[in-house]
């Protein structure tokens, strides 16, 4: 991106075909705020919520502001470009849309939208296993959009799987890989959210005081589409979203094993990538497994409280194994300069979650667009100011103080 910005900008850094509506929200912070409003309680608090106290969300965030950039000035800027280039394909910028469960209660056909807004924007889409419209349907959508798999507890399951997400004609698997049992959510249970959601007196509250959730969400949905149901967990249909007896199946996963994810790399013929990781001796077996991406992620606080950031140990594991495997990262990423530090750090690109979500719960594909735009402006101000025309020069240049504990 030059310093004119896009086709579609005005001086003020907001696309002239951004809806009126949106136009006031100039940050993903302000996304946050408006779906607050939108969204029932047990909806925001399930996309807003992390695990137990919420020590590693709050870490997460943490990481990236203790981290200052040293720019350098009177640097020619005026070529300046983010376009990221992984598996062969050349991103217009170095950011994702991290897999979001559910998505479509959160928002009208939010697997699609999501997937969508990302081709329009020519991002990469992760597709989450927890979603409720056919990966099929998402991937004649948006070709280019990964798929990111929860394995089942056999194998049998686990195979057929891999086999429809392979019929379907994506090209990037994502296997998540830190979620061996249900994580202690407490969030969930306060504002009565569950998978499936119970129907209950409370839950109808919440429902009929969000009017604007319930017209443009759910009842559109079950009007034209039917009550959601999760689709991609396995190879056939599973629970639907709503019910008072039907129970989603999760058992097994915790016998799951580094045998399961060889067995799938020889499976899965297209790019594998392992998400989870922590580690440095797990991102070396990933690896040598032959993953050809692993994405540094606490599945953003969402899973085992008081684990460590993933900023935190991204330089040891990127300069351990980065030249094996495509290194990335998700978990905490609000801001360009968030964007910037992890690729100082040692990734070659980031995903962000629950941001995109509530601007799809706000504005539709319209407003992934308008976070998407938001994000990567930010990323362009930042590289100009910074004194650095591509990416690819961030890597230990920009960040001031020592990085080697990080």
């Amino acid at each position: 991106m030059s310093q004119g910005g896009t086709p579609n900008q005005t001086a003020y850094g907001v696309r002239s075909d951004v809806p009126a509506r949106l136009r006031k929200l100039l940050s993903l912070a302000d996304f946050e705020l408006a779906a607050r409003k939108i969204l029932p309680r047990p909806l925001f608090g399930y996309i807003a919520g992390a695990a137990e106290d919420g020590t590693s969300h709050a870490a997460n965030r943490t990481a990236f502001e203790q981290l200052k950039f040293q720019p350098r000035i009177l640097v020619d800027v005026s070529r300046r470009s983010q376009a990221a280039t992984i598996f062969g394909k050349t991103y217009a910028s170095p950011f994702g849309i991290a897999p979001i469960g559910i998505s479509a209660i959160s928002a009208y056909r939010g697997d699609v939208v999501l997937a969508t807004a990302a081709k329009e924007e020519n991002i990469p889409a992760i597709m989450s296993g927890s979603s409720l419209i056919p990966m099929e349907t998402v991937r004649t959508a948006a070709p280019d959009t990964w798929f990111q798999a929860y394995l089942p507890g056999d194998t049998a399951r686990i195979d057929a799987l891999i086999d429809r997400v392979k019929v379907a004609g994506f090209s990037t698997l994502v296997v998540t890989v830190d979620i061996p049992v249900w994580a202690n959510r407490e969030n969930n249970v306060r504002t009565g959210f569950s998978l499936p959601l119970r129907p209950s007196l409370r839950l109808a509250i919440d429902g009929i005081s969000h009017p604007k959730w319930l017209a443009g969400t759910f009842l559109r949905t079950l009007i034209n589409h039917g009550m959601p149901h999760f689709e991609n967990s396995f190879a056939t249909r599973g629970a639907p979203m709503l019910s008072a007896t039907a129970v989603r199946d999760t058992t097994g996963r915790d016998h799951l094993s580094w045998g399961d994810i060889e067995r799938i790399r020889q499976r899965w013929s297209g790019n594998l990538v392992i998400k989870g990781i922590l580690h440095v001796d797990d991102a070396r077996q990933a690896a040598e497994i032959g993953a050809d991406g692993i994405i540094i992620s606490n599945h953003g606080g969402r899973q085992l409280d008081g684990a460590v950031e993933p900023l935190g140990v991204l330089p040891h594991i990127s300069d351990t194994v980065g030249h094996k495997t495509v290194v990335m990262m998700d978990s905490g990423i609000r801001r360009g300069g968030d964007v910037l530090k992890a690729l100082a750090l040692g990734a070659r690109f980031v995903f962000v979650g629950r941001p995109f979500m509530y601007a799809a719960a706000v504005g539709g594909a319209p407003g992934v667009r308008h976070a998407i735009s938001l994000l990567r402006d930010e990323v362009d101000r930042n590289m100009a100011m910074l004194g650095t025309s591509s990416i690819t020069e961030l890597r230990n240049k920009v960040i001031s103080g020592d990085t080697g504990g990080r």
